[in-house]
């Protein structure tokens, strides 16, 4: 059994569902600190949902520090990112093996959080090892940014670290967030951005009253229903080379007393914009009002932003990762930018190049989780091979 292919099943034997940590980041710190890593525990949250963070560093040069603060040349930093959360298992007796038992079956390793993202973090360990073992002074700092508040709200997860360096001056240059990225093998898809996220929920006023006299009353779906249907034919961008454009969705409309004789007084519609870097929270909130006035609707609109797109063209990052899948697999990686929400988005405001690489996907979330075994170790030669190439870089 490979070092690799071991500290994954350990990691999987602990049922971490968030915000529970299940003792996975006690484990790498143990496994960093012989390295030199300074490992820092960053508890967040309230008592009934206390979130687990660890941010761990190995600084061989000066540790990098905003100019502000300092005028010396501090070496880059490459950051692992990553979270030991998972999801529920849902339904146990829909499992074909207990989700936190790593079970081996027809080449592959099932358990909850198999692909998303255990197999992940303990790539990086074990690539941490086997570079410092090889080159034991780097030219590049390391450190891990772990959270146990990736899956559920992340209020107090990925994003508190990063304030937290942010508030303590400390750069951050590059960074690998562990994600499942991969389709059919790992390394065949890597994420260098994501797009952002942005609900609204829109209340339309209208009178309620009885159906049978609708000129008493106002409907309010009926009011909202051709600003709907303006809405949706809205181009809001065309998105760019990287991204597609931007999209409006409703996902949900809620109005009614449950009375089939009753106009509503009211009606509810959450929306949600998945925007590109051509667009922004606010021109999108000033369209979409804008079409509401038009149509002289009386309402409310509460505004929530998930998250920042974000975007890291080719450049060093890029180039180091797609040489890193290129010696270890043969693969040559495509870059794209689908799919949800990551932590991502958070170290993107503190970091410049950011991008996500991990096993492939078509499993996570689901019953019967696994990683195929041969993914596992390619994936920890390409964080290993990352950093050399980073590092090659950083003594150029």
């Amino acid at each position: 059994m490979t070092k690799t292919l071991q500290l994954t099943e350990q990691l999987l034997s602990m049922a971490s569902v968030t915000p529970l940590d299940g003792g996975c980041q006690t484990l790498i710190a143990q496994r960093l600190a012989p390295l030199g890593f300074v490992c820092e525990t960053i508890e967040s949250g309230p008592a009934d949902f206390r979130v687990t963070n660890l941010w761990a560093k190995r600084a061989t040069a000066p540790v990098n520090i905003a100019p502000a603060a300092s005028k010396s040349i501090a070496a880059k930093t490459l950051v692992f990112a990553g979270h030991t959360d998972v999801v529920p298992t849902g339904p146990l007796e829909q499992w074909d093996s207990a989700p936190f038992v790593p079970t081996h079956r027809d080449g592959k390793l099932f358990a909850r959080g198999a692909s998303d993202m255990k197999t992940s973090l303990a790539a990086f360990v074990v690539a941490i090892e086997e570079f410092l073992a090889a080159t034991p002074q780097p030219d590049l700092n390391i450190a891990l940014l772990l959270t146990s508040d990736e899956e559920g709200p992340a209020n107090d997860g990925t994003v508190v670290v990063c304030n937290t360096l942010k508030a303590r001056g400390e750069v951050l240059d590059y960074c690998i967030v562990g994600e499942p990225t991969s389709v059919e093998r790992t390394g065949d898809m890597i994420k260098n951005g994501r797009r952002g996220t942005m609900s609204g929920k829109l209340t339309v006023k209208g009178v309620q009253g009885h159906i049978a006299y609708p000129h008493l009353a106002k409907n309010p779906i009926h009011l909202a229903a051709p600003a709907l249907a303006e809405l949706v034919g809205i181009e809001w961008d065309r998105g760019n080379d990287f991204f597609p454009p931007t999209t409006w969705q409703v996902s949900n409309m809620h109005g009614g007393t449950g009375a089939s004789n009753v106009i509503p007084g009211h009606v509810v519609i959450d929306f949600n914009f998945r925007f590109s870097t051509e667009s922004t929270p606010e021109s999108l909130q000033k369209r979409l009002a804008s079409v509401l006035e038009k149509h002289e609707l009386e309402y409310d609109l509460a505004w929530t932003v998930g998250g920042l797109p974000f975007l890291t063209t080719p450049g060093t990052l890029v180039d180091a990762v797609r040489d890193a899948i290129r010696s270890e697999t043969g693969i040559e990686t495509q870059l794209s930018t689908t799919g949800g929400t990551s932590d991502g988005r958070f170290i993107a405001q503190v970091c410049p190049q950011v991008i996500e690489l991990g096993p492939p996907n078509a499993t996570i979330h689901k019953i019967n989780e696994f990683v195929a075994v041969a993914d596992i170790e390619p994936l920890k030669n390409i964080y290993r091979q990352v950093l050399v190439n980073l590092n090659r870089q950083a003594q150029a």
